[in-house]
C-alpha cells in the first residue's frame, strides 16, 4: 500500500487538472484556513475535494464530538484511502461523488444546511457549468451565518467568487507549494434557517454512506 504523499503524487500524474498541486496542502495552509471555523458551534463541515486528509484530519480534530464532516471525493483511490484513515470514526461520512451533489448529501444526512463548506478543488481547470453549479450548490446549502472557504494557486475564481457570494475576503499563504491565496465567502441565501439550521432534523441515525 503506498504512502499518502506517494498515492497523492501518483494521482497528481494521473489527473493534475483535478488536483492542481504536485504536493499536498501544508500545515501553514491548513492554520490559516481552519482559523474561520467556529468549532465550537460547528455541527456540520463539508470538505470537497479531500483528497489524503490533510486538512480532514486537521478538520475531525479540532470539531465539537457531537459534530459531524461530510468528505465528498470523486477519486475512487482517496475515497479508499479516506475510508481507512477514518473508519471507527462516525462523525466522519465519506461520498463518492461530486461537490456539485452537496445539497442532496446534505439533506440525506437528515441535516438543513451546513456550517462551513471547505474546498480546494481546482475551480479554474473544471468547465464552467460545473464550477457555477459547484457555487451556487455550495451558497444555498450554507447556513446564513455560514462561510464557504476556498483555497487556490491563483485568484481566478474570484469574480465567480464575487458573482455568486454576499461577499468575499482574501488572504495569501505564502509558506505553501504553491503559495496560495485563501477565500471566505458570506452566502447571499441560505436553504436553512438562520438559526439552529445546521442540526439533524430528526433524531433518526444518520445514513452510512462509509
Amino acid at each position: 500500500m503506498p504512502s499518502p504523499k506517494l498515492l497523492f503524487l501518483r494521482n497528481f500524474l494521473k489527473h493534475p487538472a483535478t488536483l492542481g498541486s504536485v504536493v499536498p496542502s501544508s500545515r501553514f495552509l491548513t492554520e490559516r484556513l481552519l482559523r474561520r471555523v467556529d468549532f465550537e458551534r460547528a455541527r456540520l463541515i463539508v470538505e470537497y475535494g479531500p483528497g489524503i486528509g490533510n486538512i480532514s484530519n486537521a478538520v475531525v480534530s479540532k470539531m465539537h464530538r457531537d459534530a459531524c464532516c461530510v468528505l465528498l471525493e470523486v477519486n475512487p483511490d482517496f475515497v479508499r484511502h479516506l475510508r481507512r484513515i477514518f473508519e471507527g470514526d462516525r462523525r466522519v461520512r465519506i461520498v463518492h461523488g461530486s461537490a456539485a451533489t452537496v445539497e442532496g448529501v446534505v439533506r440525506s444526512l437528515g441535516f438543513e444546511a451546513a456550517d462551513f463548506v471547505i474546498s480546494g478543488v481546482p475551480f479554474s481547470t473544471m468547465p464552467e457549468a460545473l464550477r457555477f453549479s459547484i457555487l451556487t450548490a455550495s451558497n444555498r446549502v450554507l447556513r446564513q451565518d455560514g462561510r464557504l472557504l476556498v483555497y487556490q494557486f491563483t485568484r481566478t475564481v474570484l469574480p465567480d467568487l464575487t458573482s455568486v457570494f454576499a461577499s468575499v475576503d482574501e488572504e495569501f499563504e505564502p509558506r505553501n507549494l504553491l503559495p496560495a491565496r485563501l477565500f471566505y465567502c458570506r452566502p447571499k441565501q441560505s436553504m436553512g434557517a438562520s438559526s439552529g439550521a445546521s442540526h439533524p432534523a430528526t433524531d433518526e441515525p444518520l445514513p452510512q454512506f462509509s
